[in-house]
């Protein structure tokens, strides 16, 4: 590096976000500063101009780097005016020099910030055409002198910005993705977590979330010795009296070869990931800007599909990203499911690195279930955040899915109706046994009222298990029907293995409109279980339903594997299990359509729990119906499975599947391609297809390939037909 003169020192202040004065403190240090004293928001320092020069150059984590002028008495306007009047500004600058004030804080009377900024102005200008006979003119956004005052108590502290301007702006980023992270912050975290240290031991750096990129470019600057402000296309320092232009050029200079060397060296790998193709031509944009195309590289890829690079090995590295918080894209409900899948994805694809998340939200942070050695407070802006460092050598998911314990059934004397209940349990489980192993199924039918007197649903749901009691006929006793039911409660947990509390009991009653979709309870416990490589939220008490039909698995399996590379509509989508299957089988869009708010925000957090955003997947609230009137899209695969009957009020007209599906078939065809097909099912007793649409399109009858095997029991559960258009002989 070029050595910087210490003679003729002079006192200084860099500016930096709350947070990062420990870390200026010693960046500047190393730049040559001596006497440096940390305070809020910055770090006072000694140096030449050379050295404050090299620090607007050099400096990763600095605002600004301001050169104090005088302290001035301002107990009011009048004063204020009269100190700044008093100082000799061509020796400052001359007056062909735009200007700019910065006036922050206020006493008692000057209140309001631009009326203090108005004053010294005017003391400015008034010096200039009473001295010099010409005044500068003022420019706000792009001045050749920034003069910075600041007002505490009755004490104004005069500087000028020898930097002209923030310096987090570095010059490549002239567009970014949502919520940007500034330059400066993104290089305060990976100096906290030791970016430079594990790129010299040969490490990699992997940001799944890159966004506009800023964090892989601060890191490539950061191991290709690129001065951060090399892109800079002026300083506030070139407009001053007593600019050393060719002390600057020298600096300048060994900046430009160290950068050169730099660019050609061996550099760790570099790579970052967003699933919005926009934000990565961004980001495209801004790496080709700095000239570091070969250094970092970017590519369209959901959080869904993250992996660590196989090309070579890469055993150690830095996992780095910050995910969306509250505060910045809201949704924070759904957000905990992203960082879930975050810290699942991390540990399993990067076992032996380090992790650093960014978020302002700690509940956010520890959603990832990953235990954090150590947490930086930071401000991001006006907003407080934390810097979580993970250590993934040695680290598990906390709340994760321990291995089954099976457990001994409890020696409780069941009646003989109870002990018959419990054996077809027992006979059931042993008979899926094979098929659930093998399909690796987690959520199964295990009994539907195979026993006319037991007439309940028991679902197994991972380690839960749900029953629904069908409403007993009118002519069943009720004494009979509630003792039944005692005898039910009393034989699960003996022939399941499960402690009591992990069964939730409810009462299915026919009913017609929208009573299913009613809330039962208020616990909004959403429980995550595994459907091939889908994972999707359930909630097992608030509603009669649990937000996953397990009837439809085959077909929602068969639509991940058809998806690839198509547009997927889904209507009447209820929780959008089988759009988040379309996209995690490659969809290249999935839209899903529900006039349920319930529904589609229910939907938002099952993509978040999967790692899939709404760039590609876009959710839609309305009622189908009217919303195939005007749609414009076309698609290549279609899932159609409407309610039997609904009244909602959202709706203009009440619908009734069989009396109405002929018009929503044809109005679904009317946005298929040509070579496209439509899965069209439906659960009504009963149901018969009109033949007129048989004889207009090629209607083939799929139901019994959509019923796996806990539900051979009961072919009546639904209809399913694949609908195309018909080619012609």
């Amino acid at each position: 590096m070029l050595s910087v003169s210490n003679t003729e020192k002079e006192p200084w202040f860099a500016t930096c976000p709350k947070g990062l004065e420990a870390l200026l403190a010693v960046e500047l240090s190393v730049l040559g500063a001596t006497a440096t004293r940390e305070t809020v928001a910055g770090v006072y320092f000694d140096g030449s101009r050379a050295l404050a020069y090299s620090a607007c150059l050099w400096s990763r984590l600095s605002n600004r780097i301001l050169q104090p002028i005088a302290s001035l008495e301002a107990g009011d306007a009048d004063s204020l005016y009269r100190e700044l009047s008093g100082i000799d500004w061509g020796e400052l600058f001359g007056p062909q020099q735009s200007i700019a004030i910065d006036f922050s804080g206020q006493n008692r009377q000057i209140r309001n910030t631009q009326f203090g900024a108005q004053r010294s102005k005017d003391a400015i200008v008034d010096w200039f055409v009473a001295n010099v006979g010409q005044r500068p003119s003022v420019e706000r956004h792009n001045p050749d002198v920034r003069l910075n005052i600041r007002l505490v108590r009755d004490r104004a502290h005069l500087s000028i910005d020898f930097s002209g301007g923030s310096l987090h702006r570095r010059g490549y980023r002239l567009h970014s993705g949502a919520a940007p992270l500034k330059e400066n912050l993104a290089a305060a975290i990976l100096l906290r977590a030791d970016w430079p240290g594990i790129a010299a031991r040969g490490g990699a750096l992997i940001d799944p979330m890159c966004g506009s990129a800023t964090l892989l470019l601060e890191a490539a600057m950061m191991v290709a010795d690129i001065a951060p402000a090399l892109g800079r296309k002026r300083f506030g320092f070139e407009y001053l009296r007593g600019y050393n232009e060719q002390q600057w050029q020298a600096i300048l200079s060994d900046a430009r070869g160290r950068g050169e060397r730099g660019r050609v060296a061996q550099l760790p790998e570099i790579r970052g990931y967003d699933a919005d193709p926009k934000v990565i031509r961004v980001a495209q944009n801004n790496i080709a800007r700095i000239g570091l195309e070969k250094v970092v590289r970017v590519s369209c890829k959901p959080l869904a599909e993250l992996t660590r690079p196989t090309h070579r090995p890469l055993p150690l590295g830095l996992v780095v990203c910050n995910p969306p918080y509250g505060e910045r894209l809201g949704e924070k409900e759904s957000l905990g499911y992203l960082y879930r899948q975050l810290g699942e994805k991390i540990l399993a694809e990067f076992a032996g690195w380090q992790a650093a998340i960014f978020t302002s939200d700690l509940d956010l942070g520890r959603a990832t279930g990953l235990r954090s050695h150590k947490r930086y407070a930071l401000f991001n802006g006006a907003i407080a955040a934390s810097l979580l460092l993970f250590d993934l050598r040695d680290n598990e998911l906390r709340g994760s899915v321990e291995a089954e314990t099976v457990l001994e059934p409890v020696p409780t004397s069941l009646s003989e109706g109870a002990r018959m209940f419990a054996n077809r349990l027992r006979k059931n489980r042993k008979r899926l046994s094979k098929w659930v192993k093998r399909e690796q199924v987690e959520c199964y039918r295990l009994y539907d009222a195979d026993m006319p007197e037991y007439a309940v649903a028991v679902d197994i749901y991972a380690a839960q298990v749900h029953v629904a009691e069908y409403q007993a006929p009118r002519g069943v006793n009720p004494e009979a029907a509630s003792r039944r039911l005692d005898e039910v409660r009393a034989a699960l947990p003996q022939a399941l293995a499960v402690p009591a509390d992990s069964i939730v009991y409810k009462q299915r009653r026919r009913q017609r409109g929208v009573g299913q979709y009613e809330k039962q309870a208020a616990r909004t416990e959403l429980l995550s279980v595994n459907e091939g490589r889908a994972k999707l939220l359930v909630n097992l008490h608030d509603y009669l339903d649990t937000g996953l039909f397990l009837d439809h698995r085959p077909l929602r399996l068969r639509i991940g594997r058809e998806a690839d590379g198509k547009d997927f509509l889904n209507l009447f989508c209820y929780t959008g299990s089988a759009s988040v299957h379309a996209a995690l089988g490659g969809a290249r869009s999935t839209t899903s359509v529900d006039m349920s708010n319930t529904y589609i925000n229910w939907l938002r957090k099952n993509l978040a729990n999967n790692g899939l955003d709404e760039t590609r997947n876009i959710l839609v609230k309305a009622d189908c119906l009217r919303w195939l009137e005007q749609a414009q899209g076309r698609y290549d695969l279609i899932f159609l499975d409407p309610p039997s009957f609904s009244n909602s009020k959202a709706m203009e007209d009440s619908f009734d599947v069989q009396r109405d599906h002929p018009d929503l078939v044809r109005a679904t065809m009317a946005v298929l391609r040509e070579s496209g097909q439509l899965y069209f099912s439906t659960n009504r007793r009963g149901f018969k297809l009109d033949t007129a649409l048989q004889d207009e399109f090629c209607c083939e009858d799929i139901t019994a390939t959509t019923l796996d095997p806990d539900f051979q029991r009961n072919r009546k559960i639904h209809c399913c037909w694949v609908i195309r258009r018909c080619t012609s002989p």
